[in-house]
């Protein structure tokens, strides 16, 4: 195991600046998610930490030792693609053993590591076969395996799972969460599926446009976003906002709406009265009222997903959507009330997005 620092690195294409001045430790044994929309610069740190990319400025250390003008195979980083990338003319074994007879190990020794891997894995079964032989998802462990053989201090992932059907992706995932607490080794994922990042990450790292939005564990990401980026990015459904303006007035504290809502909210000391805000309610926060409490809605689209019933209405002059554990019998135009507590409320300025 081995901790990785990243200390001011930038990195360009051409006039392109891809990173840009970011800074992040990673603990040695932690399970790191880098998570982002396309084009968010992900992929490219992770390449950087690899050795695939050159690193323009800045300092990288992996396992206390500099590593930005260190080869990639001097860097005992163990990397699992995209697309498999395995040789189809070669068995499961011969490929899972490659990188070991490059190195000219023993054979028995290669047999072990081979042998052990496979068993960790699941494999142990499909040794003599070829790629074309297995599944998306024993491919995807073969793969896993090569990098396991290796021995390596810090296991590099750079969307794994991107190819494989929504079915085989949540055993996979299980299965990768479960193979990091068995081995504890530092590892670095790249995905641009929230659900992902949740289910699986010590920490989180948000980014967008080559810099990092939030650092946080998942539940620290979704119950206190740092701004609207991460707000709307973490959650599915994602995050309501609401435009308006705050007003403080007797001790009350409302968020006045483009079409005349009031809504209350908690009291804050970060903000001033009349200031323009968004405020941000998480689906699942958002009910329907059985009562004359909450606010006017128009239900638009009903989403039955099983155990949950997704509401898309208009509340207060904007798209909102609530997420109903109840079914509850309801019909597009209808007009309903919905209310949340307001404590489940977030607060956001409007000119920089930051929370308040």
């Amino acid at each position: 195991m081995a901790d990785i620092v990243l200390d001011r690195v930038s990195k360009s294409f051409g006039k392109v600046k891809v990173i840009d001045d970011l800074s992040l430790n990673v603990k040695s044994g932690e399970f790191v998610v880098f998570l982002g929309p396309s084009g968010s610069g992900k992929s490219t740190l992770l390449r950087m930490i690899a050795g695939l990319e050159s690193i323009d400025g800045g300092r990288l250390e992996i396992g206390g030792r500099e590593s930005q003008n260190l080869a990639p195979g001097q860097r005992d980083v163990a990397m699992v693609f995209q697309n498999y990338a395995l040789y189809p003319h070669m068995s499961v074994f011969d490929n899972m053993s490659f990188s070991l007879r490059l190195r000219r190990l023993p054979k028995e020794e290669i047999d072990k590591k081979v042998r052990e891997a496979a068993d960790i894995l699941n494999l142990d079964k499909y040794l003599e076969r070829s790629p074309r032989q297995l599944s998306g998802g024993q491919r995807q462990r073969v793969a896993m395996g090569r990098a396991l053989v290796r021995d390596a201090e810090v296991f590099l992932f750079d969307e794994p799972l991107s190819n494989l059907d929504a079915k085989l992706r949540v055993v996979m995932r299980t299965e990768i969460k479960a193979l990091h607490q068995r081995l504890r080794t530092t590892s670095v994922y790249v995905t641009h599926d929230q659900i992902e990042a949740m289910t699986m990450a010590d920490r989180i790292v948000v980014m967008n446009a080559g810099r990092i939005e939030q650092i946080g564990t998942p539940l620290e990401l979704y119950d206190t976003p740092a701004n609207l980026f991460v707000a709307d990015f973490i959650g599915s459904p994602s995050m309501n906002f609401i435009p308006g303006r705050l007003h403080q007035e007797n001790g009350q504290t409302h968020v006045v709406c483009e079409d005349g809502t009031r809504i209350a909210v908690p009291s804050t000391d970060g903000a001033a009265d009349g200031q323009q805000i968004v405020l941000g309610i998480r689906p699942e926060h958002l009910q329907v009222s059985d009562g004359a409490d909450g606010y006017e809605a128009r239900v638009d689209v009903i989403e039955p997903t099983g155990p949950n019933i997704q509401i898309y209405a208009e509340m207060a002059g904007v798209p909102i959507c609530s997420v109903l554990s109840d079914r509850r019998e309801l019909r597009p135009g209808e007009r309903v009330r919905m209310s949340f507590q307001p404590e489940n409320t977030h607060l956001f300025d409007a000119e920089s997005g930051r929370r308040i």
